[in-house]
């Protein structure tokens, strides 16, 4: 099968929040300090502790949501070329490959370490940091399932 790939600003951002937020190191990160916000919360209520330590965890809160939410995906789509380009995507059972004026790039499934389904998109990932976006936008749903039970069978 073979798919036009294009990329919208806005869809390629969600998703790469998704990407960013499924990281294990930031899920980490977001439970400590929604913990400590929790923590912090009820001993001050507790009249325990001053209201600058829990004033401290919700700017941390809003700090990070401000960095993996906005900053960390304006950031990463301004720099990668690729969601600029339009791709020729095409897949089989065995192998799957892209292919436009910049290049072309093609691997086998079993290259895969995971994948998973935002609202807009299929993530295939090589490694816990290589990942490339599939844009179901232009896929029938015939297509969307055949692809779905490839990447779950490798």
């Amino acid at each position: 099968m073979s798919i036009e790939v294009r990329y919208q600003k806005a869809q390629v951002l969600e998703a790469l929040r998704y990407h960013f937020i499924k990281q294990p190191e930031i899920k980490t990160l977001m439970i400590v300090v929604n913990v400590y916000a929790i923590l912090t919360g009820v001993l001050l209520f507790l009249k325990k502790i001053r209201p600058e330590l829990f004033l401290l965890g919700s700017v941390l809160w809003i700090v990070l949501l401000l960095l993996f939410w906005y900053v960390m995906p304006t950031i990463f789509y301004k720099k990668t070329a690729l969601f600029t380009y339009t791709w020729e995507f095409s897949f089989d059972t065995q192998k799957a490959s892209l292919q436009s004026l910049q290049g072309e790039a093609s691997w086998n499934w079993e290259e895969l370490s995971h994948f998973f389904e935002s609202p807009h998109f299929f993530h295939i990932y090589f490694g816990p940091k290589t990942f490339f976006l599939i844009p179901t936008d232009n896929m029938t749903s015939e297509e969307q399932q055949v692809l779905r039970a490839i990447l779950k069978n490798k």
